[in-house]
């Protein structure tokens, strides 16, 4: 007994799958039947005893596990369920009975054995404890799958962490990099050098600010000013940005709320190949609510459908998702003017 479980243990360690794990144990019962009969009956005799024993062993324990249980005690018909389970094993008992004892007499019997009830009383009997066997059996498919579960869980949460450690490791990689070009523009250039300081705290904050739930009002206005800073240098001509702020820098927002109209005002709203461009943007916290206001010039390509493209609808559904119909975001045009407006509430 001691070496089927060492046996099962060492197997199950391998990674079996439940339905290897199964025929494991059909196996080692077919084995112990085996040499169970095998003193009393001889080898050709045991192997046919045992291979039906275990035939009928697998009917009930199947039949009680996939229909029976499946049809009626998962669906919470329970009269039906114990019904079934009698005749079952009544049915079931009473043709391994009438097998085992037909092959008996037409192959080892030196004289012919009737077919009584107490060979039907037995075979129900041991057909009962095979029953109660196959909750037992249910239990450690049911654990066994878990398990693997488990591991399958935990491994996945390994190679999630390793991968993250890898993501970590480019970036601060890249940062290093953008440091040290910076130094070395730095002596050469100082305005070169403050692009790519703008440049590195975009990504710092794509890296380290982004994926956070809540940022401050702080960082977000950083990340405003530094993208505006590096689109400026896409413009041939200057243009006039005015960004009027009237909050609380230590105020929590979702982060990349204030991010879409910005964008679309240098995607859409401001023609490079012209002077005289204008923008304003303002924050303004009142109340329990935050008001972001951006305002731009009309030129000949700009329309309010071409403003209000994917940047928009996608800003749209993420303010449902984070305040369901608390919130408003609307945008129009009056006169030479584009303008949008977006107001959140705020803790």
């Amino acid at each position: 007994m001691k070496f089927i479980v060492i046996l099962t243990m060492n197997f199950s360690n391998r990674k079996a799958s439940p339905v290897q794990l199964q025929y494991v144990i059909w196996g080692i019962m077919f084995l112990v039947t085996f040499f169970s009969m095998l003193p009393m009956d001889g080898p050709g005799q045991s192997v046919i005893y045992a291979a039906l024993n275990i035939l009928f062993y697998a009917i009930i324990v199947y039949g009680n596990l996939n229909f029976l249980m499946h049809f009626f005690y998962e669906k919470g018909r329970i009269v039906q369920y114990v019904t079934g389970s009698i005749l079952f094993l009544v049915l079931a008992g009473t043709a391994r009975a009438g097998l085992i004892l037909f092959i008996y007499n037409r192959f080892f019997a030196e004289k012919p054995t009737p077919f009584g009830i107490k060979a039907i009383a037995y075979s129900i009997f041991t057909g009962l404890v095979v029953y109660v066997v196959s909750f037992i059996i249910r239990l450690a498919l049911r654990y066994f799958t878990l398990k693997q579960q488990a591991d399958e869980i935990i491994a996945q949460k390994s190679q999630v962490e390793l991968d993250l450690l890898k993501s970590q490791v480019q970036p601060h990689f890249l940062f290093n990099t953008l440091n040290n070009i910076y130094y070395e523009a730095y002596r050469e250039s100082p305005r070169t050098a403050l692009f790519i300081e703008r440049l590195s705290e975009i990504m710092r904050y794509f890296v380290d600010e982004s994926p956070r739930k809540v940022v401050t009002l702080g960082t977000e206005i950083q990340f405003l000013e530094n993208y505006i800073a590096l689109e400026r240098i896409r413009i041939r001509h200057e243009v006039a940005i005015t960004f009027t702020r009237q909050c609380n820098s230590a105020t929590g927002i979702p982060p990349m709320l204030l991010m879409t109209f910005v964008e679309n005002i240098f995607k859409h709203g401001i023609d490079k190949s012209i002077t005289g461009n204008e923008v304003n943007i303002s924050l303004v916290q009142s109340d329990a609510h935050l008001v972001f206001q951006t305002m731009n010039l009309l030129h000949i390509q700009q329309t309010d459908t071409a403003t209000r493209g994917f940047g928009i609808k996608n800003l749209e559904k993420r303010l449902s998702l984070l305040f369901g119909n608390n919130f408003e975001l609307r945008t129009w045009t009056a006169g030479k003017y584009y303008h949008a407006f977006l107001k959140i509430p705020i803790q």
